[in-house]
């Protein structure tokens, strides 16, 4: 073969790097875990065919799953910005949340450094147990190129033994790729010496991998016990369905991390799913996270796929709100208790005592006098994880979208049954499944209705609606409940309630939260913070128990209680009102009938 000239040689160069350029991503991240034990990764940041003058790139404020705004961007620092020739570029930061790179040929090279110590599914943390990463606290994205294919090279620390967990499509060890930022946003990766099982299910003549990547600091030796328990959950769920998600690649992964580091928490992802725990499941873990295992993955199919209109396409910039989290996240929560149930891994016993909390959470709190579910649902930015400095009346203002679209659930799961044997809630989300799930339709509440409407009938669907989503009325649990064999009862009604919660401190009572509205505190004029000197001529303190003071009264009768606020003292008058705590239980000689409905209800069958 003849020797090329020099001018022949740099053609086949510049071929070869356009050739190569054209091959990769137009964004590739980088990221690197050397300084591990101070939580530092290193990030970089590949951007080609950058078409605008300004490269604008930001830290997202919002995270997929959570509803409230985080500030992503206080943990990033030593941004450097580089043109191809390693040239460093302009940048300028016309807000907290970007950067806005100017200067460049096409080509920007972005590093820059992350602090990261708060292991959840929002946050990130990189220490020498693992590196646990949310990718919207993590990486910055460049909004232009949003809708651009995604590479990702991890090195993770061999020294330390760490493999890589995500449900990124994997191209090798190292190397995976998302085909958008949403999928890419919604990823996230557990990186640590953690150990993996799995297992096969069948759905729609496809065969899926159930995988659980476990990360606990603590030997184990009951992998296969809790594995056996999580296929229970995924089988009880697909049956309600009657077909799993169609997981891209072929897999879905629960990334788990039980460790004394990181902060209880889950969060579920299109494929995957985030579960942390301070307790170990060699600890009692393996019964207190199961639950979160079913919730997770229910929101596989409701919430990911089968999905608020009002959260798709996800906003990164700011807060999303929506207005259907009673049925997203509050439905959910129903199945979560109603799968273990069915599952055998809560006894009928324990998962119907459960139900006494919920109702006390939902139908005794005041909140529900100032706002719908569908308003309730609105508050997720306010209390989804987030943070203030000011106080706030939640005692009063405030139910959970879980607890209330958990009790709704239970509501219109009876109430269905109740009006033909043949329907239930099952039916109701495999309708709304088939008609928006299935092929992603983003929905409404409108469509929700409708769906109901379908399901039932028009008045049927008017009437929940109405009364239930848009209103605040409480359903006839006595009676639904009774239909399925279950009592529901209020046997606390001759006991007074001081309508507050105390903490014995300093040797003193005090009301440590908002006394419930119209309660016996409430109606007394106390508040939060006064400190209880005396009740009804009795001294409190660390030698009289709250709860045996009240057992020495009943509601009505009226006491005189001297208070200390803000260092003065003060008097007032209270009237003890009843207890008006609710109690569930299985009926021990239920008609047959009551027997064949909670058997049909809680068996599926």
């Amino acid at each position: 073969m003849k020797s090329m000239n020099l001018r022949s040689r740099i053609l086949v160069i510049c071929l070869f790097c356009v050739l190569m350029m054209s091959a990769q991503a137009s964004v590739s991240y980088e990221i690197s875990f050397e300084n591990a034990v101070h939580h530092q990764a290193d990030i970089k940041i590949y951007f080609q065919n950058v078409k605008k003058d300004t490269l604008s790139i930001r830290m997202s404020r919002s995270s997929p799953g959570r509803y409230a705004v985080h500030e992503f961007a206080k943990n990033v620092f030593d941004l450097v910005a580089l043109d191809h020739n390693g040239t460093e570029l302009k940048v300028h930061r016309p807000n907290p949340y970007q950067w806005d790179i100017t200067g460049h040929n096409g080509i920007v090279n972005v590093s820059y450094k992350l602090f990261a110590n708060h292991g959840d599914g929002t946050y990130s943390q990189v220490d020498e147990t693992h590196a646990h990463l949310n990718i919207p606290a993590t990486f910055l994205y460049a909004p232009a190129h949003a809708s651009e294919k995604i590479e990702l090279k991890i090195n993770p620390r061999i020294d330390l033994n760490w493999k890589v967990a995500t449900q990124l499509e994997r191209i090798d060890e190292k190397n995976y790729r998302a085909p958008n930022l949403q999928y890419f946003m919604d990823s996230p990766i557990e990186i640590s010496d953690h150990q993996v099982r799995s297992f096969p299910i069948k759905s729609n003549d496809r065969e899926y991998n159930i995988r659980f990547v476990l990360h606990q600091t603590e030997s184990y030796d009951g992998f296969e016990d809790y594995m056996k328990n999580v296929e229970k959950i995924v089988r009880s769920e697909l049956e309600i369905f009657g077909e799993l998600p169609d997981f891209e690649f072929g897999n879905y992964t629960f990334l788990a991390c039980y460790a004394p580091n990181v902060h209880g928490d889950g969060m579920e992802h299109r494929n995957s799913t985030i579960l942390t725990d301070l307790k170990a499941l060699s600890e009692g873990g393996d019964q207190e996270n199961i639950g979160t295992v079913a919730h997770e993955f229910f929101h596989a199919w409701n919430v990911e796929r089968l999905r608020p209109s009002s959260l798709e396409p996800f906003d990164f910039t700011e807060a999303n709100m929506s207005g259907e989290l009673w049925f997203a996240e509050g439905f959910t929560s129903y199945y979560t208790g109603l799968v273990l149930c069915r599952s055998g891994i809560l006894s009928r016993e324990a998962y119907i005592q459960g139900l006494s909390s919920l109702l006390n959470k939902v139908w005794n709190s005041p909140g529900r006098n100032h706002y719908s579910p569908v308003e309730m649902s609105y508050q997720a930015p306010f209390v989804d994880a987030a943070s203030s400095i000011d106080q706030v009346n939640w005692e009063n203002l405030f139910i959970s979208y879980y607890s209330y679209g958990n009790a709704l659930g239970l509501a219109l799961d009876l109430s269905l049954r109740q009006l033909n044997p043949e329907k239930s809630l099952d039916g109701y989300m495999q309708l709304a499944w088939n008609n928006f799930g299935r092929q992603e339709i983003p929905y409404t509440l409108k469509d929700l209705k409708k769906s109901l409407s379908d399901y039932s009938n028009e008045k049927f669907a008017d009437d929940f609606f109405n009364a239930y989503i848009f209103g605040s009325k409480m359903p006839d649990y006595k009676s639904l409940l009774n239909s399925v064999g279950v009592s529901l009862s209020q046997p606390f009604l001759h006991l007074p309630s001081f309508g507050g919660t105390v903490q014995v401190i300093d040797n003193k009572w005090l009301i440590d939260s908002y006394p419930l509205e119209k309660g016996s505190f409430y109606n007394a004029g106390l508040s939060k913070g006064d400190r209880i000197v005396s009740i009804d001529g009795k001294l409190t303190n660390n030698k009289l128990d709250p709860k045996t003071l009240l057992n020495a009264y009943k509601p009505g009768d009226k006491v005189k209680i001297v208070f200390n606020r803000y260092g003065e003292q003060k008097e007032t008058y209270l009237v003890f009102l009843n207890n008006s705590d609710y109690v569930t239980s299985l009926i021990p000689n239920a008609e047959r009938n009551e027997q064949k409905n909670q058997n049909r209800w809680l068996n599926n069958n």
